[in-house]
């Protein structure tokens, strides 16, 4: 019966359900989409009263293809979801039959009857549900999972019509049997289709079950096939007859014998070999106990390449390769006589910094071959995985150990020189930090007894080279830093450029572009606009890349036809590789008031930059643009603060500050820029905007400027020295604590260049300002300003 307060509606909005069945008394989530919310929320109107029915139609469901016994439910719930639509918590009443459409759009409304249970009693009635209730502890005892309350609830329920209902619910029958157990409405035969249903799921469990019990005979079968074969084995070994699995031992134990492993690996791999001939070879245990012991036998426990320690061939192959690099080759050769003097020399860790295309990969390569070594490269930029390095246990599924070990392995030495490339590109995230696992990599006290998961023995790394390289050391953790030797690879120069050029570049290109033995060459002309005119970099590469655009137009032509070029002059660039892509902005261009020339050091080596000052009416604020880091925006508020605070001793007017604005501007906005080394030219361009004095653009300078006017040393000197060079500027302004770094420089790299150590702003002024266009006044008696801020006019 109906429940007494409930108020049956004449008509309902009609919910189409596709996949599932709703029944009386029972409590269902439905999760809508936000296409068929409408419906929901009409009903959310209506006394929260909606109706289920199903639809055999998969798609394009119309009146005609809906069920005609549904469910009348209430809504309990209604939760919105973030990524649209609604989670709704339905209660079934009663069961509904439709008798027509009101509405088909934009929701389906429908008249609706509620349907009675037909009356049923009786011993029938009792024996059924009896034996419905004993089926159900059956299906328990199989396994067929049933929550407790369901089960306690079926132990009270004495209605046939509810007790079918429950049970096709928690069967878990198909949709069809479902709806047609809705559409049922005598309870007694709802209960005998059931009743049915049960005693074939109970049937299956039972065969289930037999199945399960042969599989446990199964198994015990194949134990004893075990110890039959064991039996057979030992028979075998009486009548002398050899087994191929005992062949498959043999062969281990001698690997395991002839690895040379240290006393304490060899007891493990013993152990694991013993191990491992009690395993079935059926498990899957088997596999992963031999892969270890093959992996024990394959690392180079005692194998090495003998050095060549001739240091005169050492520094023949170094200069073959490469050109300069003195430093570099000069520790390589330290390296080799010490070896011949004391053969048990760990071997050292060398990390080569600097921009890229200066050749600090392909020297680790000649360093190999000029010793006589293994060379093995691995790449660390975007490793993020601990394991790559240490490997993974072996409790897990496709266990390896890491790529240190892996690579010696293959090497087939334990001395080789092994480069790990881009270190500064490391990548750390919740799978663990590789650069942490370096640590012990990389540091000769301790990685004689390195430990990877996989192996889980010690192994000596200490007779390996390792050779780190990194474009910049800030990413570098200064613990992984400190057990490195840093090697500064800078930029080459432009008359370094040529001599790569001409030693290795075009060799090599002609050689790959199929014009060896034909006549062809590039003038030195040619070669010097190529390097000023379309790259800019502080390595090679692009370079290199044009020379080998040049060989191609050449083959082209040849395999055309037609007459190629022999020669490639200056003039000919233009042609073959269209208009230049560079210029000397600072040569080509004329002195401007509020326009300092500064230097400054990026990965791809040094740079000029220029900083432009402007000012407008405001109320002493500063605009700072140009994409400038938090250090360099400090660095020109303290520029600002310093002019303003010593505007007596450049001769400004101070009472003029808090009546204008003043917008500092660094041109390539696109590109990031910090540092603190831009402070005297932000100051410089100050000055020359207040004293309207324009600042010459063949002068550059670098420098962190202090409040208290002191001129601090940067870094990167050998690198701006070289931009400047390139650029075209004549005179270099830097700190006077950088006077030892310019040591770094080669003569013939600072030919053109006048270069000046500074201390002071006003002897940055003195040198940089072009005075044609007026002069700074003198301080006024009295002022607190120092003499060492004042310079006396021309």
């Amino acid at each position: 019966m109906s429940e007494p307060t409930l108020k049956i509606p004449s008509s309902l909005p009609i919910y189409v359900m596709h996949e599932h069945v709703v029944f009386p008394h029972m409590v269902f989530p439905l999760f809508v989409k936000a296409a068929r919310l409408a419906v929901i929320e009409e009903a959310m109107h209506r006394d929260h009263l909606i109706g289920l029915v199903f639809c055999r139609a998969v798609e394009d469901c119309r009146y005609d293809d809906l069920a005609e016994i549904g469910t009348l439910c209430r809504i309990r719930q209604m939760v919105r979801l973030p990524e649209g639509g609604a989670k709704v918590i339905v209660e079934g009443l009663l069961r509904i039959r439709l008798q027509g459409a009101l509405q088909e759009q934009p929701w389906l409304l429908a008249v609706i009857e509620v349907v009675e249970d037909e009356p049923s009693a009786g011993l029938v009635t009792e024996a059924l549900v009896q034996s419905v209730n004993a089926l159900l502890k059956i299906a328990l005892a199989y396994g067929r999972p049933l929550p407790g309350d369901v089960l306690k609830m079926i132990d009270q329920i004495d209605d046939p019509g509810r007790l079918a209902d429950l049970v096709a619910v928690y069967l878990n029958l198909d949709v069809a049997f479902q709806q047609r157990i809705l559409e049922t409405l005598n309870p007694l035969e709802r209960l005998k289709e059931v009743y049915l249903q049960l005693t074939g799921e109970v049937q299956k469990m039972q065969v289930r079950g037999e199945v399960q019990s042969e599989v446990a005979r199964r198994m015990g079968k194949t134990q004893k096939e075990y110890i039959l074969r064991e039996q057979m084995r030992q028979i075998q070994e009486e009548l002398g007859e050899e087994d191929p699995r005992q062949a498959e031992f043999a062969e281990l134990r001698r690997q395991v014998g002839d690895a040379g492993m240290p006393d304490s690996v060899l007891a493990i791999a013993e152990k694991e070999l013993r191990r491992l001939e009690r395993i079935n070879p059926a498990s899957p245990e088997y596999t992963v106990a031999r892969t270890y012991i093959e992996y024990l036998c394959s690392v180079p426990w005692r194998k090495a390449t003998e050095d060549r320690l001739d240091i005169a061939y050492a520094q023949q192959v170094l200069d073959e390769d490469h050109y300069d690099l003195k430093k570099i080759k000069e520790r390589i050769l330290e390296y080799l006589a010490v070896r011949s003097l004391r053969a048990a020399t760990k071997g050292p860790i060398l990390c080569f910094v600097g921009p890229p295309g200066v050749g600090k990969t392909s020297l680790g390569r000649s360093i190999a071959r000029a010793m006589g070594r293994k060379f093995i490269r691995i790449s660390l930029g975007g490793m993020k995985d601990e394991a790559e390095i240490r490997g993974h246990r072996r409790t897990y599924i496709g266990a390896l150990p890491g790529r240190i070990i892996q690579e010696i392995c293959r090497a087939e030495a334990n001395n080789p020189v092994f480069m790990l490339d881009e270190v500064d590109k490391i990548g750390q995230d919740f799978r663990g930090d590789p650069a942490s696992a370096l640590l012990e990599v990389l540091d000769p006290e301790q990685n004689d007894t390195f430990t990877d998961h996989y192996l889980d023995v010690p192994f000596d790394l200490s007779r390996v080279m390792f050779i780190a390289t990194a474009n910049v050391l800030d990413p570098v953790p200064s613990a992984l830093r400190d057990r490195m030797e840093v090697i500064s690879l800078p930029g080459y120069s432009e008359e370094e450029k040529l001599q790569i050029a001409f030693r290795y570049l075009i060799a090599k290109q002609v050689e790959e572009n199929g014009l060896a033995g034909r006549e062809f060459t590039i003038d030195e002309a040619a070669l010097k606009r190529l390097i000023r005119d379309y790259t800019r970099e502080a390595g090679v590469r692009g370079l290199d890349r044009h020379i080998a655009s040049l060989c191609r137009k050449v083959a082209k032509q040849i395999a055309q036809g037609d007459e190629p070029a022999r020669r490639v002059s200056a003039q000919d660039l233009e042609a073959f590789l269209g208009p230049r892509r560079f210029f000397a902005s600072v040569a080509e261009e004329e002195d401007r008031v509020g326009v300092a020339t500064g230097l400054a050091w990026t990965e791809a080596g040094g740079d000029i930059i220029f900083v432009e000052a402007t000012r407008m009416a405001g109320k002493g604020g500063l605009i700072l643009t140009g994409s400038l880091g938090e250090v360099m925006q400090e660095s020109a508020r303290a520029a600002l603060s310093f002019v303003q605070a010593n505007a007596a001793a450049f001769g400004l007017a101070a009472e003029s500050f808090p009546e204008q604005d003043v917008h500092i501007h660094v041109p390539s906005g696109a590109i990031p820029k910090d540092g603190p080394s831009a402070g005297v030219a932000m100051a410089a361009a100050l000055v020359s905007l207040f004293a309207r004095i324009p600042l010459r653009r063949d002068v550059a300078m670098t420098g962190e400027l202090t409040l208290s006017g002191r001129i601090l040393p940067v870094g990167g000197i050998k690198e701006k020295v070289l931009a400047a060079r390139r650029a075209g500027v004549t005179t270099v302004l830097l700190p006077g604590k950088n006077r030892e770094h310019l040591e770094e420089v080669d003569e013939s790299l600072r030919e053109g260049l006048t270069i000046r150590f500074v201390e002071s702003l006003p002897e940055i002024l003195q040198a940089a300002l072009a005075r044609t266009a007026g002069t700074l006044a003198a301080p006024a008696p009295g002022s607190e300003v120092s003499a060492g801020f004042f310079f006396p006019p021309p």
